[in-house]
């Protein structure tokens, strides 16, 4: 069997047709548990899409940047959002496909990775060297720092291609934004 292509592309060359089919998708897949703000957090950046051999997407994830300090330097995330896959092709490597690229999309162009994981996902992130943040976590808020405990434990995040992690006596501290913070 062929393994099938990823194609990436960046938000503003989806067309609207393209951006429905990934709303779908996404909607399907997290079984109506995915919020406009969700689907806004995944615009903006590069997506990768798998279609099947009659052209139907069956996998999607994105990968956006994301500030985020540390310590006393700004840090250029590539943040993973939207990784689905269409329930009927599920455990076919499919979701492998679109993290090595969207993997590839961060070591190009961030320094480093972060994601937050379902319980579902984590292990797909775990198997491909994601490693859980051992340090807290923040959101800059507009009142200042707000502490996300609850989004530690299922925060991950891996090295851009030769790149250290920063180091888990700061906290990482990712910018605002509606909805969910992580």
């Amino acid at each position: 069997m062929t393994e099938p292509a990823v194609r990436t592309a960046p938000t503003f060359e989806l067309t609207p047709a393209e951006r429905a089919e990934i709303r779908d998708l996404l909607d399907t897949a997290f079984e109506g548990d995915f919020a406009d703000e969700d689907w806004e957090h995944a615009l903006g950046g590069v997506h990768a899409l798998i279609r099947d051999a009659d052209g139907l997407l069956i996998a999607h994830g994105a990968v956006v940047q994301r500030r985020v300090l540390h310590a006393d330097r700004s840090y250029r995330a590539g943040y993973v959002e939207g990784v689905a896959v269409r329930a009927d092709r599920r455990r076919e490597g499919l979701g492998h496909l679109v993290m090595a690229a969207l993997e590839h999309v961060i070591d190009a162009a961030h320094d480093f990775g972060a994601l937050s994981a379902s319980d579902a996902g984590a292990a797909l992130y775990a198997a491909r060297g994601w490693q859980i943040w051992p340090g807290r976590l923040t959101a800059l808020g507009p009142e200042g720092p707000h502490p996300l405990p609850e989004e530690e434990g299922s925060t991950y995040v891996r090295p851009a291609a030769g790149r250290p992690l920063p180091g888990p006596a700061h906290p990482l501290a990712f910018d605002w934004r509606n909805g969910d913070l992580m």
